[in-house]
């Protein structure tokens, strides 16, 4: 049987998307195939748009929906599961059996330079996927919520209770309020942070910040100095990073998220970090879809982490509306719904 997928197709490196068809086959025996029902834009898809690697390549890479079909070997969903999809990984490798999937030996060449974007490709109607990319989850909930858990909520609120783990009482700074800083400021709550600082020049989002548990929402000019035990960083340009790695009290460390897709020098003096300020990168919030997924809906059933006000919907012909509006930063997160 073929099924036919409408997709979203970027002729030209930051040109608009164009809505075609294409056919899909029935999936292998290792794959699943998913009929969307939203997914999310996220930073990392305007990156790959402005600098496409695989001619052709569709984007898209917060997916969710319903199991259509699957092939022989799968046994982790049936047709007719509700999912969300996540990142890839190929579940071979040193990192991948030790559970750090995000780091993956293969990431780079599954997520960015393999025919399928993130292993999923999910501007478009129905996906073939693998079966390490499907998260199975409860049917009660909003597809629109669950979408942008695959990426950007996970890496945010990751950065925190995965890598930082910050302990009740403790202080958390979060540089830049987009949907992944958000989700910080969400997690940091969570963990119990009793000062939370949020940092953005948008005066909105500062609110907005203020609404989802930040105790302190500041402009960059006013961003604390030397006095948080924690800092996480969303934007990845050189003055960010080194403003957080500043607003750190020694020992403290630095989570950087940022991403340019380009190289991106950042100079530090060395004797910033003599104290014991430390910074590392974290890919995807560090986290397990498969259980770290769960953790973050369990969070949204208690109220701690509303991800829907995050969140405004654009129907998928509207994409390139939904574009404009992430690029803008007009939008917190848009989530396309088919």
């Amino acid at each position: 049987m073929t099924y036919v997928a409408t997709v979203a197709d970027l002729r030209e490196p930051g040109g608009p998307f164009e809505l075609r068809t294409r056919d899909l086959a029935e999936p292998g025996p290792d794959e699943v195939l998913v009929r969307l029902v939203a997914t999310g834009v996220c930073h990392t898809d305007l990156v790959a748009a402005d600098r496409p690697v695989v001619p052709g390549q569709i984007l898209g890479h917060e997916g969710a929906g319903v199991v259509e079909a699957v092939g022989a070997e799968v046994g982790a969903v049936e047709p007719g599961d509700h999912v969300v999809l996540s990142y890839a990984w190929c579940g071979e490798c040193a990192n991948c059996a030790r559970g750090r999937m995000a780091y993956c030996a293969r990431f780079l060449e599954l997520n960015y330079v393999g025919e399928r974007f993130f292993g999923q490709s999910s501007f478009a109607t129905f996906t073939l996927t693998s079966e390490r990319n499907v998260i199975r989850v409860a049917k009660d909930l909003p597809f629109e919520f669950l979408a942008p858990l695959g990426c950007g909520v996970q890496t945010g609120a990751g950065a925190v209770l995965n890598v930082l783990k910050p302990r009740k009482g403790s202080s958390l700074a979060v540089f830049a309020l987009g949907a992944v800083g958000l989700s910080a400021v969400m997690a940091a709550h969570i963990a119990g942070c009793d000062r939370i600082v949020a940092i953005d020049p948008n005066p909105e989002r500062r609110a907005l910040a203020l609404e989802l548990g930040a105790t302190e929402a500041v402009e960059p000019a006013d961003a604390p100095r030397g006095t948080m035990d924690h800092s996480v960083e969303c934007v990845g340009s050189p003055d960010v990073v080194k403003a957080a790695v500043s607003a750190l009290a020694g020992p403290g460390e630095c989570v950087t998220l940022g991403f340019t897709g380009r190289r991106n020098p950042v100079e530090l003096d060395q004797r910033a970090l003599m104290n014991g300020r430390s910074i590392r990168g974290s890919i995807e919030g560090d986290g397990i879809p498969q259980r770290f997924i769960p953790e973050l809906i369990k969070y949204h059933r208690q109220g701690r982490l509303p991800v829907e006000r995050l969140v405004r919907t654009y129907a998928f012909a509207d994409i390139n509306e939904a574009i404009a509006a992430a690029r803008q930063g007009a939008v917190v997160k848009p989530v396309l719904v088919f």
